[in-house]
């Protein structure tokens, strides 16, 4: 099963407050009711844009898991802001890391579940492959990170199909995370080239929030979840 996951890119502590009211208050099943998060960490190096410093969660209360996803510069810089910001797993861009062992090290160190992340021009074997299957989860960008709002990019699933295939080799498989850009008619096949979960932004908080999951479960199941 996909697991649709809302995320949230802003400067604005107001609008995270707001939106992960709005997951909380969802009613849907528990099957398909979003358990977690994810907020995107943008620091203006990686890409020209600036989002939330991740500490400021830490006044945040909330049931829901936290998903940093750090497209920063030397992401490991950024581990114990995230662990104030009160992390359940960081997910850092390869582009601008210095060392991927030492940034999973890290996050492993403190107690949390740790990702890399790909960038839509960055090919699956940058991703160092002695690490590869300690990872709890790959997140393939399926547009240029840094920016919401853009068009799904299909090269995405090829690297969805290769992750596929590594993992297929490991007892303790990593979950395959795809992001940016999804709609309805995408999701389908984003399930079927084995991604296990969607990360939604802007889109799935636009109207009814219970009926946008809906629906985006629905294409991904060809299941009518609505009766």
């Amino acid at each position: 099963m996909v697991k649709v996951i809302p995320a949230i890119l802003t400067l604005d502590i107001k609008e995270i407050e707001e939106k992960i009211k709005r997951v909380e208050g969802i009613n849907l099943p528990d099957l398909i009711k979003p358990d977690r998060v994810q907020i995107d960490i943008i620091d203006g190096k990686f890409a020209d844009n600036r989002t939330i410093e991740p500490s400021v969660l830490e006044t945040i209360d909330t049931d829901l898991k936290i998903d940093f996803h750090l497209m920063t510069k030397d992401p490991i810089e950024w581990v114990e802001r995230c662990v104030h910001g009160m992390a359940d797993r960081i997910i850092g861009q390869i582009e601008l890391m210095g060392d991927q062992a030492g940034f999973v090290g890290k996050v492993q160190e403190v107690g949390l579940s740790v990702g890399l992340a790909i960038d839509i021009y960055t090919p699956v074997s940058k991703i160092d492959p002695t690490i590869i299957n300690n990872l709890d989860v790959v997140l393939v960008m399926s547009v240029p990170a840094g920016f919401g709002s853009q068009k799904f990019d299909p090269s995405a699933l090829l690297k969805v199909k290769e992750l596929d295939e590594i993992r297929a080799r490991d007892v303790t498989p990593f979950s395959i995370c795809v992001d940016g850009g999804e709609t309805t008619s995408t999701i389908d096949d984003m399930h079927f080239a084995g991604a296990d979960e969607v990360v939604i932004g802007k889109r799935i908080f636009e109207g009814d929030l219970s009926e946008n999951i809906m629906k985006f479960e629905k294409a991904a199941h060809k299941l009518n979840l609505m009766k």
